[in-house]
C-alpha cells in the first residue's frame, strides 16, 4: 500500500480545520533532536502513512546546539 492511500486512513484530521466537532479534539506531536532525525522521524511518518511531510512546522530552533523542533497538530475523533 502507497503512503498517500495510507494517509487516507485519517479523514478530516488536518490542522488547518477548526474544530467544528464537539467529539473532536486536538492532540499536538511535538519532536525534538537532531535536524537529521527530526527530518527522518517525520519522513517515517508520512511512510507508514500517520502525516504527510507539510503537515509538520519548518524545523525551528530549540536553543540548544544542533537541536531543532517541528510540531504537528490533528483532529483526533473522541468517543
Amino acid at each position: 500500500m502507497m503512503a498517500q492511500s495510507k494517509l487516507e486512513q485519517y479523514p478530516n484530521e488536518d490542522s488547518t480545520t477548526p474544530t467544528r466537532n464537539p467529539h473532536r479534539e486536538p492532540v499536538k506531536h511535538l519532536l525534538i533532536g537532531s535536524p537529521k532525525a527530526v527530518t527522518r522521524t517525520i519522513h517515517r511518518l508520512q511512510v507508514i502513512g500517520y502525516a504527510s511531510v507539510g503537515d509538520w512546522s519548518p524545523l525551528l530552533p530549540t536553543g540548544n546546539p544542533d537541536e531543532v523542533m517541528s510540531i504537528l497538530i490533528r483532529q483526533i475523533l473522541m468517543q
